[in-house]
């Protein structure tokens, strides 16, 4: 098994006027792809695409999307959401904006049909992918995230994007070091040690020596009512198999959550993964793994 990685060009300009907003225009997505040196076949299952969630990147997914190649035999397409990781900036980003750069990425890599794998964001995002393209899914993982409702959390996320901001950021010192001065600062403000190593991953060094945030901080700032709420569907229904994977010590998908959730997605499953919070395929990687690859290779 090997791992590629790819950056691609934006395709669009970024609109400023406000009224052109309107228009959804893809931009093609960073990704690294796991797949095997062997030739592929009609007799492949079909590729999983895997979408990680707010302040996240595709790099986070590295080690899980290994096992997903070797325990499924599916290529495996791990993205960077524009705004994050090594995809386009833009001045846009809605779940309509996030489907259409997920379609645009079917068509760059010629997929007539993928399963999708999202967590929080990433899992609204494909989600309402499934729902706007159903022909187009063969099957979906959600990963501790609802359509229907939002956790309070999620409402304590632009604190962060503000921490981000006001830190005073190294320049011309290495990584180790960077990331050590960084975190001094954050412990000010955020507690949780794996919740700042989290946040760290996206501390990046240019060119002329300075660090900086590779996320998109005021396009996300601006857009997050648009990340808070998952978008009207119009009654639509993706009727292919879906599995959502929630953390049992997690509020973002909640069992009063079931009934509404299966009016749009009729064959939902649902696992709990006791002991696991909001980030529970890095906290509990072992039982995430089982849930989603029983999924992924049932016929």
């Amino acid at each position: 098994m090997i791992c590629f990685r790819k950056l691609c060009g934006l395709k669009s300009v970024v609109k400023t006027n406000r009224k052109k907003l309107c228009t959804v225009e893809a931009v093609k997505l960073a990704y690294a792809s796991y797949e095997s040196t062997n030739s592929p076949s009609d007799l492949d299952p079909a590729p999983l695409i895997v979408k990680h969630g707010l302040f996240g990147s595709k790099s986070n997914w590295n080690s899980l999307c290994k096992v997903y190649h070797n325990k499924t035999n599916r290529k495996v397409i791990a993205v960077d959401a524009r705004n994050h990781g090594d995809s386009p900036h833009t001045e846009q980003h809605t779940y309509e904006h996030l489907a259409s750069d997920l379609k645009e990425l079917l068509k760059q890599l010629q997929f007539k049909k993928a399963a999708f794998l999202g967590h929080s964001m990433g899992g609204r995002a494909v989600m309402y992918f499934a729902l706007k393209n159903p022909d187009f899914v063969e099957k979906l993982i959600v990963a501790d995230i609802s359509p229907v409702t939002t956790s309070p959390n999620l409402r304590t996320m632009p604190s962060l994007f503000n921490v981000l901001q006001s830190l005073s950021m190294p320049k011309n010192v290495p990584m180790s070091v960077a990331r050590s001065l960084t975190d001094t600062q954050l412990k000010r403000f955020i507690a949780d040690k794996g919740l700042r190593n989290f946040l760290l991953t996206n501390l990046v060094q240019k060119l002329d020596g300075s660090y900086i945030w590779r996320i998109n901080i005021p396009t996300l700032l601006a857009h997050f009512e648009d990340i808070a709420r998952f978008p009207k569907t119009e009654n639509l229904k993706y009727d292919g198999p879906v599995l959502f994977v929630g953390g049992g010590a997690s509020d973002f998908i909640q069992k009063s959550d079931h009934p509404r959730i299966v009016k749009m997605f009729p064959k939902a499953e649902f696992r709990y993964i006791e002991g696991a919070g909001h980030w529970l395929h890095s906290e509990k990687p072992s039982e995430f793994l089982k849930h989603t690859i029983e999924f992924l290779n049932k016929k």
